[in-house]
């Protein structure tokens, strides 16, 4: 995080929470006045300060509703429908050791099962 961030965060941000990954979220602490019509110029701004590595696939869900205004109050622990088919957040994981690697991926070893004979490689005639 540069010195930059840390300045503005700390003279112009509220802290509103954090996640389960301690990233801390963000908000003007002086909301403008509207302008009239709408528009970017009347929004608050807000941002999140990453625990880490800065990954925006880090930021869960709700937390990510909140800082694109599609809702406007910040998600609170616990709030909010859970239903049994949903997963917790992971974020991505490509590119580290946790990554998915397929069976015969060079990364795994590039051992596969032997083929069942159904398959007939493409010849031209």
């Amino acid at each position: 995080m540069s010195i930059g961030t840390r300045l503005f965060t700390w003279w112009k941000g509220e802290l509103v929470g954090t996640d389960q990954f301690g990233n801390r979220y963000y908000r003007e602490k002086a909301r403008r006045a509207l302008v009239r019509g709408g528009g970017m110029a009347s929004r608050e701004r807000r941002w999140v300060l990453y625990n880490g590595e800065v990954e925006a696939s880090r930021v869960p869900p709700q937390w990510h509703a909140w800082l694109h205004h599609t809702i406007d109050a910040p998600p609170r622990p616990g709030e909010g429908p859970h239903y049994p088919w949903q997963k917790e957040h992971v974020p991505n994981l490509s590119g580290t050791p946790l990554a998915y690697r397929p069976p015969g991926s060079v990364l795994r070893g590039g051992h596969r099962a032997k083929s069942t004979g159904d398959y007939e490689p493409w010849r031209p005639e």
